[in-house]
């Protein structure tokens, strides 16, 4: 029998960053190995094709969305060691105890996600489960504006940066976001 040791990654960043990119990449080479995979997403991530998880650059792999973090444990096979989960930031807080149970079962869960919302502050359950992962990836885009290192998610309307009141979750690409650095990161209060 094989022995798994289980444990949380998590790809963190802005918007454009690389995020699901990275978890694709880790996924892809986790097939490689002949380990049994399983994806879920969030029902709402309607941006691309429902049943996979996609990057801006147009990789993508299979996935089952899913309404809630706890509809994964139903769907769960019995042989799966690696489990990959994108858009985690709009999952509820129930993910922090299913990825840590995932992995004191001996499964390998690989979380991406956006760490801070377009106000650049902490998203959902995004920063306890980035506390408490075994390993953490930051990831950074590029400013749209200076071309520098971009670690804020710009959400723009009718080409203006969105006001701080505005709905934290918007489901969108390119026409409403683009990534920004701490610099040129605006967010209008009134």
């Amino acid at each position: 029998m094989m022995h798994y040791t289980g444990s949380v990654e998590v790809v963190a960043g802005s918007m454009f960053s690389g995020k699901t990119e990275e978890l694709i990449r880790r996924i892809r080479r986790a097939t490689i190995a002949r380990q049994k995979v399983q994806v879920f997403k969030p029902i709402i991530d309607n941006r691309y094709q429902v049943e996979k998880v996609t990057s801006h650059s147009g990789t993508d792999f299979d996935a089952v969305p899913i309404e809630k973090i706890h509809d994964l444990l139903g769907l769960l096979e019995s042989d799966t060691t690696v489990v990959g989960i994108d858009e985690a930031q709009f999952f509820d807080e129930e993910i922090v105890q299913i990825t840590a149970m995932l992995a004191n079962r001996g499964v390998r869960v690989i979380v991406a996600g956006l760490d801070t919302d377009f106000r650049g502050e902490p998203f959902g359950s995004m920063p306890v489960l980035m506390a408490q992962a075994e390993r953490v990836d930051k990831l950074q885009a590029i400013c749209m504006v200076c071309g520098e290192s971009a670690c804020r998610t710009q959400r723009l309307v009718n080409g203006k940066p969105a006001r701080y009141d505005d709905p934290i979750i918007i489901v969108g690409a390119s026409e409403m976001y683009e990534a920004r650095c701490r610099k040129h990161h605006e967010v209008p209060r009134d």
